[in-house]
């Protein structure tokens, strides 16, 4: 059992989580590294709203874990990924809550990146 405090997102800290009517692709180094239709959009006070993507639309073998973790306590214990494509490298560049509290069960099997540690982030609308 964790000591960890869990907190609920509320008026007080609001947090979103809504599906994105967008394609979502997210180069590194010249290369894509995402390419999803599936993604969410996680919104949350004073941070920069973050596509969050399934895995599986994720070329996973482009990140390695990071010794880097921490915890959020209104979405729990965060991994981090090193982003490598190429001669480039790109340190925490990547996240993902992989048991994230019941609030935001949404986050599970999904990466977000920082735009600001990736080459591009891009929506395309849909349709």
């Amino acid at each position: 059992m964790s000591d960890k405090t869990v907190l609920i997102p509320g008026p007080s800290h609001p947090i979103t989580i809504e599906q994105s009517p967008s394609r979502v692709v997210v180069k590194f180094g010249g290369v894509v590294v995402a390419d999803t239709t599936e993604a969410v959009i996680l919104k949350q006070p004073s941070s920069p709203e973050r596509f969050v993507i399934p895995r599986k639309d994720v070329k996973m073998e482009l990140l390695e874990r990071s010794e880097k973790t921490s915890y959020c306590p209104y979405k729990g214990d965060v991994s981090y990924f090193n982003l490598k494509s190429g001669d480039a490298n790109s340190a925490n560049a990547a996240f993902s809550f992989e048991t994230p509290h019941a609030a935001v069960a949404e986050l599970k099997e999904r990466i977000g990146f920082y735009t600001e540690k990736v080459e591009s982030i891009v929506e395309e609308k849909v349709g």
